[in-house]
């Protein structure tokens, strides 16, 4: 057993959790932010300040993370009792009717907790683990003519589930994340009204969108793109900070260098003339079958998927190879590793099938433990993942610090949470001085280089909102 010993920033966080009632945690992966609001809820229980706690989070989050850093730190947190919300409709209720002081359940099954709950809610304080899933969040408050308050208007189902109860059965609401703004500014009031029901931002997305931000020149009326105004990012930080603090692993380690290195991948002729073509005129034949795009969306993934060498052929996931070009390079990439296993992240199903045929013995990252300790234990050459299953609570810097991404998308939190898996932060956290190196693969000439650059793009904006938040006053 363990005791949790709080790194020097450590009790900011849990001060600030503690002293807002209603507030924003924006740590970046790997502080530590579970165990110092652990270490919150356990001061907020003992003084009866709150009875009964719900955690909400990514599902392998949920149930490995949450209930793992008590195991972990028993004896400090080993009073606290803890159920996991998950799995069959029997199991899930077994745990909310348990007496368990804190219950931890997934995102997905938000919608079933509250039709099945509501009426009966008993969570006085409710913590979101990585907030960001609830940025869709579009509903806005009503008076009805009796006087009575209510809900309405689109977004997540989610988000606005949980909205039916956490303005009125919750006294106390944390959002954390270590990706505030993936997608810039405009993520931040899906998370923010769960604070303080728009009183900062404003009570609809519609009034903070017209307040803050314009149309995009030349954006499409019907699917509309919207930029800040000049003066919103500092108005827009401005209004939340008194209730957000901030914390960055590189504020507080001495963390290797992050090496990106961008390699180009020329298409061949054949593939070439048939990415111009879709390009061009948002159809071609591919073995015989014709592919559309019917919307600027829908052209964008098919340019991703000619990028990486195959393209969906109809709606049922099968596909068709157009070049080889990505694999070459991905041998390119191994060979150079001399031995040192690698991490390879992929997108389309198409990508993965392909990956493993090329690596006969390449592993699939599933929800089978043993193949992160196989990892870690250096038994696994290549290691591949899809991003949005390899973030969160995972730890893998222990096999290895070389990783690749086989091709890009436009999900700045997920490529931010699957770089960390073994990132900078994890190798400075156990000891290791090795630098990190990251490989892009990215087909030249081709949207993947605007992709790119425009995940950069996101990241500087968050980057610099996480800076304005970091000013305020808290000392160890």
């Amino acid at each position: 057993m363990t005791r949790y010993t709080p790194r020097p920033y450590q009790p900011a966080i849990t001060r600030h959790i503690i002293d807002n009632p209603r507030c924003n945690v924006f740590a970046g992966m790997g502080v530590g932010k579970s165990p110092a609001t652990l270490e919150a809820i356990s001061t907020l229980l003992l003084l009866g300040e709150v009875q009964r706690v719900l955690i909400v989070a990514p599902k392998r989050v949920a149930v490995g993370t949450w209930p793992g850093e008590i195991a972990t730190f028993r004896e400090s947190f080993g009073h606290l009792t803890v159920a996991v919300a998950v799995g069959t409709d029997k199991e899930r209720r077994a745990a909310i009717e348990s007496s368990a002081r804190i219950v931890t359940i997934n995102y997905d099954n938000m919608v079933w907790l509250v039709e099945n709950y509501g009426a009966t809610w008993n969570f006085d304080m409710v913590v979101c683990d990585e907030a960001t899933r609830n940025k869709s969040a579009r509903f806005s408050f009503q008076t009805s003519k009796a006087g009575k308050k209510f809900l309405t208007g689109q977004g997540g189902k989610r988000a606005k589930a949980l909205a039916r109860v956490a303005f009125t059965r919750v006294t106390r609401f944390v959002n954390l994340t270590g990706t505030p703004a993936p997608n810039g500014l405009v993520d931040l009031w899906g998370i923010c009204v769960f604070c303080d029901a728009g009183k900062r931002l404003g009570t609809t997305f519609t009034s903070y969108s017209h307040r803050w931000f314009r149309a995009v020149p030349g954006s499409d009326v019907k699917q509309q793109n919207i930029e800040p105004l000049p003066y919103a990012d500092e108005q827009i930080r401005s209004a939340i900070k008194d209730i957000t603090i901030a914390i960055e692993a590189r504020d507080h380690f001495d963390l290797p260098p992050l090496i990106e290195n961008h390699i180009k991948v020329e298409l061949p002729p054949a593939a070439r003339k048939l990415y111009k073509e879709m390009e061009k005129n948002l159809f071609i034949e591919l073995a015989g079958k014709p592919i559309e795009a019917f919307t600027a969306g829908a052209l964008t993934q098919k340019l991703l998927q000619l990028s990486s060498g195959a393209a969906y052929t109809d709606d049922k996931g099968s596909w068709e190879l157009v070049h080889d070009g990505k694999i070459e390079a991905l041998e390119s990439v191994v060979e150079e590793a001399a031995g040192m296993p690698v991490l390879v992240f992929f997108h389309f199903k198409s990508d993965f099938a392909r990956i493993m045929r090329a690596f006969p013995k390449a592993v699939h990252l599933g929800d089978d433990p043993n193949i992160i300790e196989r990892w870690n234990a250096g038994k696994i050459q290549m290691l591949v993942a899809h991003p949005q299953s390899a973030g969160h609570g995972l730890s893998l810097q222990h096999g290895s610090n070389i990783m690749c991404y086989f091709s890009s998308n436009w999900n700045l939190e997920a490529d931010l949470q699957a770089q960390e898996r073994l990132g900078p932060t994890r190798q400075a956290q156990s000891g290791y001085k090795r630098p990190v190196f990251l490989h892009r693969l990215v087909g030249a000439g081709t949207i993947e280089e605007t992709v790119v650059k425009r995940l950069k793009t996101k990241a500087s904006v968050q980057d610099a909102l996480m800076d304005a938040m970091k000013d305020r006053g808290f000392t160890p």
